[in-house]
């Protein structure tokens, strides 16, 4: 295969190392708006560095777009033009009606676009699909999702984030559906700035939780902050009549307990969501390159994308209106 990835920053370079490991990849071609960070990633991973449209161009199998968001409408709408098999970071465009455009297209022309929630590949959220999908939970109760970085992003970062609901929780909103199968129906979320000013300059928040209320009844909760002192914590617990699962609850967990007989983590805590969740990148990638092949159906689609930002903008709503928000609202 001959594939090409577009953007070179932090991702983008770990799904060149991906791609490359990858023994039906002959061929890698990087491309970034900065050409002289293309032309080092591609260095870096014996592959070949050119201009973004020259790449789209140059007769691909598959493309991997991880550019900065702004760019993820164009450049999907100009690979999909191309007739590619496309994967791209979360989100696929910055707005709603972009992203509903871009769902609709692929829908009606039957192109590959698969939308990178990472979660959907990591061991802990597949094993704990399998259980609720086989039965052995039986009727879940509730479920706690945390999400909580361990050092915040940089100021810069703050105001294209799209705000702590779009750009962190859409996980746990993707991952909720996933596990359940189910869809929201109505969300309620608050957010507060505990300790970093900044994020308050830019209407954001660095300390959030969302109650969410799925079709079936099962009630969510999940929280979040932007900086976690044990370092990088994603959990999940799923509550039902028949078992309960605890997912991200390892020897790296970022919790110290008060128990007397507790049992101590046993190494440092994750530094960072590329550390955390390296197995699951590196089968999504996998995954991915067989979809481009017809040998393995979407596990990501437009529309998944669309739905985890629909919830994502509930809540921003309610937090903004202080108020229960229904999903009916976001049309």
């Amino acid at each position: 295969m001959r594939v090409g990835v577009i953007g070179a920053g932090r991702i983008g370079r770990m799904h060149a190392r991906f791609i490359m490991e990858n023994p039906e990849v002959k061929e890698l071609v990087v491309a970034d708006a900065d050409a002289g960070r293309a032309e080092a990633v591609a260095k870096e991973v014996g592959g070949e560095a050119r201009q973004i449209e020259e790449t789209v161009s140059s007769g691909l199998d598959a493309v991997v777009i991880a550019a900065s968001t702004s760019a993820h409408a164009g450049l999907v709408g100009m690979c999909l033009d191309a007739g590619l098999p496309t994967f791209c970071e979360k989100p696929v465009a910055a707005g709603y009606e972009e992203t509903v455009g871009i769902a609709r297209r692929v829908e009606s022309s039957g192109t590959v676009l698969q939308v990178g929630f990472m979660r959907r590949f990591d061991p802990g959220y597949v094993e704990a699909r399998r259980l609720i999908s086989s039965g052995s939970v039986g009727t879940i109760y509730s479920i706690r999702l945390a999400t909580h970085d361990y050092e915040p992003p940089p100021e810069s970062y703050i105001p294209t984030s799209g705000g702590v609901f779009r750009d962190m929780h859409v996980h746990d909103f993707d991952a909720l559906r996933f596990l359940t199968g189910g869809e929201v129906e109505e969300v309620y979320a608050t957010g507060s700035v505990r300790k970093f000013p900044m994020f308050e300059k830019h209407s954001d928040v660095d300390t959030s939780a969302i109650m969410l209320t799925m079709a079936d009844g099962v009630v969510a909760v999940a929280t979040g902050t932007r900086q976690n002192a044990l370092g990088y914590d994603v959990r999940t617990e799923v509550i039902g009549s028949d078992a309960n699962l605890a997912i991200g609850f390892d020897s790296r967990v970022a919790l110290r307990s008060t128990e007397p007989n507790h049992i101590l983590a046993e190494k440092p805590g994750w530094s960072g969501f590329p550390e955390r969740f390296e197995v699951a990148y590196r089968a999504e990638m996998d995954h991915f390159l067989r979809l481009a092949t017809g040998e393995a159906e979407n596990p990501c689609t437009a529309r998944d994308s669309l739905e985890a930002l629909r919830v994502a903008m509930a809540a921003d709503l309610s937090r903004k209106e202080r108020r229960p928000v229904k999903m009916e609202e976001i049309r």
